[in-house]
């Protein structure tokens, strides 16, 4: 085989890996679909999965124009120089030089992201980013069901999915962001750059939109309101657990030229690590929720969700000793954040604030505790709690919570945020679509051969407290 060839192989593996990788993402947003329109009522089940589609394709394009530029440019701001872009000194060099060069490829315009033989790479990388950042906004998503406006949710999923976690993702998750390079950050698969961002986002946005109608009785005591189909919603959940293999392993980082696989932050590790990692922290979490929430069948499923955002901050180092501990405690213990949410009269449809907000920060805590230590590149602090507790707090207040609470704030006071009371009762389907998601009908008799149509009686069936 000639050099060139070697060459061209090496790249071709590369591209082929985060390609596949990305497009097995895909399936967390058909769990999403499925998840979230089973967890809604039969009413709002259109509405719910026309907004995560909704979800998929904004974020998409809004990614594509401005939120790769945003990853690139934001790692030396503030603590090390402004933001970089078309304004930056084209001569400049040292880190702000290389820095530049990674931007002006980030440009929607730029010949980086359109057909290019030069260039393999930088499109497939942007591929694997965009979905990261349509996971994001999909948190979201599952909150908010069956009372908010298609626009002020559109509005919200932009701001979350294509700014505020990637502003995250610049400082925490990026060879030259200034939480890793000064401080000494770590967290391999996003538990907080990710999932405290979105968790504590949604809660800012649960806050102003308000519960459920019939979500409180007249005392304030929450109500039960059960998914209209709990098995679809366990589905949709397997099916992100198995778009999370997928995630993970795009966390990875292999390109020609490399003599092993590393993490964004130039440490060594392996692919069999996620895989044997991912599958503990999976199980264990199963077992944690299943015990901590009494066999509750919704907490149980989502627990092997918390087990991995528990663990995936440094899934690249642990154990599978750690692993097996620290998702069992996370997912134990999700359920009594999810209840104290609940009892303080804040209506997460899905618990999204106990699986990702809090799971993510107990995650990125954790590495702080267990990988105390860890040596890291030269010139870059080994981890440490400090790092771990600003990077976490940086995530869940001022990239997460203060957005969410500030931008639905705004929407709420322009009368955007939710929908009307009638449109609430009627449901979202018929309110946003004139038809039903399981439209009944009858058979004309002189279709089926009778004088009457068949009826059948309807029993209404109350769930359990």
């Amino acid at each position: 085989m000639s050099p060139e060839s070697q060459e061209f192989l090496a790249t071709f593996v590369a591209e082929s890996y985060y390609y596949w990788a990305s497009v097995l993402m895909l399936l967390i947003h058909v769990g999403f679909l499925a998840y979230e329109g089973g967890a809604a009522r039969s009413k709002n089940v259109l509405a719910t999965m026309v907004k995560n589609l909704m979800t998929l394709s904004l974020v998409g394009l809004t990614f594509f124009f401005f939120g790769w530029w945003v990853y690139n440019a934001f790692p030396l701001f503030p603590l090390q120089g402004g933001i970089v872009g078309p304004w930056t000194d084209a001569a400049a060099e040292g880190t702000v030089g290389e820095v530049l060069g990674l931007v002006q490829a980030s440009y929607p315009w730029s010949p980086a992201l359109g057909p290019n033989i030069a260039d393999n790479l930088t499109g497939v990388f942007w591929f694997a980013f965009a979905l990261f950042a349509m996971t994001t906004a999909s948190i979201l998503s599952g909150a908010v069901i069956e009372r908010i406006r298609v626009g002020a949710y559109s509005v919200l999923a932009i701001v979350l999915g294509s700014f505020t976690w990637v502003v995250a993702a610049s400082w925490g998750w990026n060879p030259y962001g200034w939480l890793f390079t000064q401080l000494g950050y770590h967290d391999f698969g996003c538990s907080a750059l990710l999932h405290a961002v979105a968790g504590f986002f949604a809660l800012g946005v649960l806050i102003n939109l308000g519960p459920r109608i019939g979500k409180f009785d007249v005392q304030g005591k929450p109500r039960v309101i059960m998914p209209h189909n709990l098995p679809l919603t366990m589905v949709g959940l397997m099916l992100i657990f198995v778009g999370f293999y997928a995630f993970l392993a795009a966390c990875v980082i292999f390109t020609p030229g490399q003599t092993g696989e590393i993490t964004i932050y130039g440490t060594p590790m392996t692919l069999a690590s996620i895989g044997v990692n991912t599958t503990l922290a999976l199980s264990a979490g199963l077992v944690g929720a299943y015990m901590g929430s009494k066999a509750d069948p919704f907490y149980t499923i989502s627990g092997g969700l918390a087990g991995i955002i528990s663990s995936a901050a440094a899934m690249d180092i642990y154990s599978p000793a750690i692993v097996i501990i620290l998702a069992f405690v996370g997912a134990y213990t999700m359920p009594f954040v999810g209840n104290a949410i609940e009892k303080a009269g804040i209506d997460d449809a899905v618990g999204a604030f106990a699986v990702h907000g809090y799971c993510g920060v107990f995650g990125s805590l954790m590495v702080g505790i267990f990988a105390a230590g860890y040596p890291q590149p030269d010139g870059i602090p080994s981890i440490n709690f400090g790092a771990q507790l600003l990077g976490a707090a940086l995530c869940a207040v001022l990239l997460g919570f203060i957005p969410g609470y500030g931008v639905s704030f705004v929407l709420k006071k322009m009368g955007l945020l939710r929908v009307s009371e009638a449109e609430e009762i009627a449901g979202l389907d018929l309110a946003d679509f004139g038809i039903e998601g399981y439209p009944e009908y009858s058979i004309l008799s002189e279709k089926n051969g009778h004088s009457d149509p068949m009826m059948v009686p309807m029993v209404e069936v109350s769930p359990k407290a």
